[in-house]
């Protein structure tokens, strides 16, 4: 008789020779980046079960109602034109890529994230979710922001917190560097908004792109039933 089938589920897993434990009493293979030459390779989850989204359940910020949506719209105080790495988050947000987050991140949750790899929650989260600003004049908190991209109302962000990072820091804790060399830091300093407001978003619209691109729902709905599969995505 062959032995029953056993499925394991790791909260992490990684390259033990590039990762450190998270927490004290957790082995090496708990995956934390350690922020020198070397870069991370690893998975990290909070399921206990295989299959369930990162944080419990699968977040969805469409406005399902149309006169809630109209209503979002007219009490925007300033339109904001994305441009597509902005675009690309507001889809991710929206439909549940970046679950659990609810919206752009706040600065208490962007301090977490970027100083310790964690939402305030304590769920594991590698990067800043952040609207990057070139310009906060005249707004605060409260404000209600309506988010464009490609001729197309796709969001209204509701402003809570409206702030200026300090952005060597955060390259250095983010990518292990502060250089203008590496591609990203290049990008994060010298060509992003010098602020970021952070909020929760309702979703109008799913942004469209030239390329293909699917929701969580609809990727969910390809993979097979009854077997394993692995995802895997490069911090830097």
């Amino acid at each position: 008789t062959p032995p029953a089938p056993i499925t394991y589920v790791f909260k992490s897993f990684g390259d033990t020779h590039t990762t450190v434990p998270v927490e004290p009493h957790e082995s090496e293979r708990a995956g934390r980046f350690v922020r020198q030459s070397k870069t991370e390779c690893g998975i990290h989850t909070r399921t206990t079960s295989a299959g369930a989204p990162h944080g419990g359940s699968l977040v969805d910020l469409m406005v399902k109602d149309a006169a809630e949506a109209k209503a979002l719209t007219a009490a925007a105080v300033k339109t904001i034109e994305l441009n597509e790495r902005q675009a690309c988050d507001v889809f991710c947000l929206i439909n549940g890529a970046f679950s659990p987050l609810s919206g752009f991140m706040d600065e208490t949750t962007y301090d977490a994230v970027v100083k310790g790899m964690r939402l305030p929650e304590k769920q594991l989260f590698g990067l800043p979710v952040t609207l990057d600003l070139s310009d906060v004049g005249g707004l605060k908190s409260g404000d209600k922001l309506l988010l464009r991209w490609a001729g197309e109302d796709v969001a209204v962000l509701e402003a809570s917190s409206i702030w200026r990072p300090n952005k060597v820091v955060e390259a250095k804790e983010v990518y292990g560097t502060s250089s203008l060399e590496h591609p990203s830091v290049y990008s994060l300093i010298a060509e992003q908004g010098s602020f970021y407001v952070g909020g929760r978003l309702h979703g109008l619209a799913s942004p469209k792109f030239r390329y293909p691109v699917q929701t969580p729902v609809e990727v969910r709905k390809t993979l097979p039933d009854g077997k394993d599969v692995v995802a895997f995505q490069n911090r830097n």
